[in-house]
């Protein structure tokens, strides 16, 4: 190179030289000769003027290949509002104008891996920020499945409670307390209730796995891509990081699979977006679902506890009545008792002795009273017809008072039965009352 200089210089001071002697106006040499001869010298000078044209450009600077904006698919980057590398590497190529192609080479290959790395350590913070959202996205989906399992584990719990009531009431010791009434039909709502609940909260918890998964995976490649686009950035310091700073601007970034942005990088930063959406979606559904089931299971405890105390306010008001009227009853049988005592006595005495050696003579109908009165004829005394027919009303008025005694007896032991009946119902649906409570009330949602 020096010599190819060495000679152009040469050439040149000759040339002037020449261009200093005057020349006359008629030709010496033939035509063909000085035409070659200025054909040599116009190569000359131009190459003198190509020369130095290329020297001026070099000193001046250049603008590195692939610093243009690019075109075509492109997404947005956080971390811009750099200077513009050209300006750097005009900086540090600005030399004199003897520098030598390798310096040069080195110098603008420098400036392209410095910039090649500045935008792969924007891209792996981006990877690396999406994956923390993810991450934070994934705890949060978390707390909802918390809150699904403890819900569920309650929704569980109030079928137990509802199975077990039912077969309490179930045991009640009177036939005619066994019939089905209002409460159970409350109970066999309440367990419909609960079990579409308990169908519901399975199909969340289920939709919040699977979205768990997703939202693992997407998090697990984004932090394989992010270590992927780190590993040419061992040079790199990792203090200062682009875009760390509290603005965060947009820079347009082609997508190219030889660049810092992949079209791959590009689909998995897109599915953990979408992933992230479906997820806020997911959990804005779970709340609704949470505070639905809160109402209706709160709802359906509250109604079937209201029917259990009307039911057993019903009772206890029944049991008041019948214990009146079985005392009622009781009395008016102890009275008859008494009556039916006093008629049989009377029927007893118009009966009169059982041998008759007891019988005295004024009540003989032998007496010779009555036998000297009936010497006559027609004049038989009425008195044993009288007896025998009082005696007969006695008997028929006995049997009618023991047939009431009797009938009453029967009346007053039904009503103690169902007395006993109502009372024992009454406790069994107390019982069912206080453990309905108390299992709410140990579950923690509160004494409904």
């Amino acid at each position: 190179m020096k010599r190819r200089l060495s000679l152009f210089t040469f050439y040149f001071s000759v040339l002037m030289q020449v261009r200093s002697v005057p020349l006359g106006s008629v030709p010496v040499g033939p035509r063909s000769w000085s035409e070659a001869t200025v054909r040599s010298i116009r190569r000359a000078q131009n190459l003198v003027r190509e020369t130095r044209t290329e020297s001026r450009s070099r000193s001046a600077g250049f603008t590195p290949r692939g610093s243009a904006g690019p075109a075509g698919d492109q997404v947005q980057e956080e971390g811009a509002g750099r200077p513009e590398p050209t300006r750097t590497i005009r900086s540090r190529t600005r030399t004199a104008g003897g520098e030598g192609l390798r310096e040069r080479c080195a110098a603008e290959s420098a400036a392209a891996v410095g910039d090649y790395m500045r935008r792969v350590r924007e891209a792996e913070l981006q990877l690396r920020r999406q994956a923390g959202n993810v991450a934070q996205e994934g705890v949060r989906l978390q707390r909802g499945q918390a809150q699904l399992e403890r819900t569920l584990r309650s929704i569980r719990t109030d079928l137990s409670i509802n199975r077990r009531s039912s077969e309490n009431r179930s045991r009640r010791p009177a036939a005619a307390e066994t019939d089905r009434d209002v409460v159970d039909r409350l109970l066999l709502w309440e367990r419909r209730e609960l079990t579409e609940l308990n169908q519901d909260l399975e199909g969340a918890l289920k939709a919040s796995l699977s979205r768990l998964q997703v939202l693992g995976e997407s998090s697990r490649q984004l932090l394989n891509w992010a270590n992927e686009r780190a590993r040419v950035l061992d040079l790199v310091p990792r203090g200062g990081s682009a875009g760390s700073n509290g603005t965060t601007t947009r820079t347009v970034v082609k997508t190219d699979p030889s660049s810092c942005f992949t079209p791959e990088r590009k689909q998995v930063l897109e599915s953990s977006l979408s992933a992230v959406r479906e997820s806020q979606l997911l959990r804005e559904n779970i709340r609704n679902l949470l505070s639905r089931t809160a109402r209706r299971q709160n709802s359906a405890h509250r109604t079937v506890n209201d029917g259990l105390i009307k039911k057993i306010a019903e009772t206890i008001s029944l049991q008041q009545r019948l214990a009146v009227a079985s005392a009622a009853s009781r009395q008016a049988a102890f009275r008859k008792q008494r009556q039916t005592n006093r008629i049989r006595y009377s029927l007893d005495r118009a009966q009169g002795p059982e041998c008759r050696g007891d019988v005295s003579s004024g009540d003989k109908l032998d007496r010779p009273l009555v036998q000297v009165y009936q010497r006559h004829l027609g004049t038989q005394l009425p008195e044993a017809a009288d007896i025998r027919q009082g005696g007969a009303a006695i008997r028929r008025r006995l049997e009618s008072s023991e047939g009431d005694l009797l009938r009453l007896q029967s009346s007053c032991r039904q009503l103690m039965d169902d007395l006993r009946g109502k009372t024992a119902a009454a406790q069994v649906d107390e019982a069912v009352v206080r453990m309905r409570r108390q299992q709410v009330d140990r579950k923690g949602r509160g004494q409904l």
